[in-house]
């Protein structure tokens, strides 16, 4: 039976990805903190099916401890300080977690399980402010914000032990990817909760920044597919993961409201003073490495992930007992 170590198990990707290889028949072990406990509970048990250990990106002997009990055949580093704004109010924590504590997972794989195959979760915020749209594995990475820095150091290191150390490492830059489980202060649960509220009687607008600004959205179940698939190559490489497909923020308003039969311009307020003074040229991934080299292609529309992610938020006003209304 194969095993796999996942870090940052209780997020929106950990927890998918923990649900996937549980139904190939993985063990599956999971590093926590103390306050993810109460995010896994809320997760289909899964917290009886994974066996959790205690762990830190930065604390290095608990990374030593995690790999030496569950002996991963596989490890997917997950977790991050992934908030751009609290990157700039925290660099040195973005920095340690996600840059440093990457490295100290490598060099832990390195030195007590050799043979297990690494992938890590690198980010489109690598290329920055690119000229080329879309961006491919070849263009050139320039960070403008220290998340992105710190993503980049983990995405190089990545690189090194692969070549220097002969690990099977592998990384996947990964594009905006949501589902419900994504946290209620990203844009798209902001959306899709306000559209679930409004159309309850709980609430009676959205307020947004800039909604022309583009995005390219996938979901986030057809991503960890694409994790994976990586560690079930022959070689290790780094792949794009995207959909292609750029979308704006007013597009993603117009299906949310649209799945509760609203018209989102009734509702929308557009307010100038929440624009992001950091905003790129859009970042839209091109994925034709990942379906040639993996067979990988998205499974979900745009359309269809806005309506579940609409759904869930409906039915967890529903399970609260308040009451919905129209």
């Amino acid at each position: 039976m194969p095993s796999a170590l996942i870090t940052g198990i209780a997020g929106q990707d950990g927890s998918y990805l923990a649900e996937f290889l549980l139904e190939k028949g993985y063990e599956v072990a999971g590093l926590i903190l103390e306050e993810d406990e109460e995010r896994l509970k809320a997760m289909s048990g899964l917290m009886d099916r994974v066996r959790l250990l205690p762990g830190d990106l930065t604390d290095m002997d608990s990374l030593i401890q995690a790999v030496e009990i569950s002996r991963p055949d596989e490890v997917y580093n997950l977790a991050s300080q992934s908030s751009i704004i609290r990157s700039w109010e925290d660099p040195y924590l973005t920095a340690e977690v996600t840059g440093l504590g990457a490295v100290r997972l490598l060099e832990t794989v390195r030195r007590f399980a050799p043979r297990a195959r690494f992938f890590q979760a690198s980010s489109s915020e690598l290329f920055g402010n690119p000229e080329v749209c879309p961006q491919t594995e070849e263009t050139p990475f320039a960070p403008r914000n220290p998340y992105g820095h710190a993503k980049l150091l983990a995405h190089a290191l990545v690189g090194v032990y692969r070549e220097r150390h002969g690990l099977f490492a592998s990384a996947g830059i990964l594009y905006n990817h949501e589902s419900p489980r994504r946290p209620p202060e990203h844009v798209t649960r902001k959306i899709t909760r306000a559209a679930a509220r409004i159309k309850a009687g709980l609430d009676d607008r959205l307020v947004l920044g800039d909604i022309k600004a583009v995005r390219d959205w996938g979901y986030a179940p057809d991503f960890v597919r694409a994790f994976w698939l990586m560690l079930q190559q022959p070689g290790p490489e780094d792949f794009i993961v995207a959909t292609g497909e750029p979308r704006t923020v007013e597009d993603f308003c117009r299906l949310a409201f649209q799945a509760v039969s609203l018209d989102y311009r009734d509702f929308l307020q557009v307010n100038p003073k929440l624009f992001r003074s950091w905003e790129t040229r859009p970042l839209i991934g091109n994925p034709a490495k990942a379906r040639q080299r993996l067979g990988w292609e998205p499974e979900t529309s745009f359309p269809d992930l806005v309506r579940l992610m609409v759904e869930a938020d409906l039915a967890k006003i529903e399970s609260a007992g308040e009451p919905a209304h129209g």
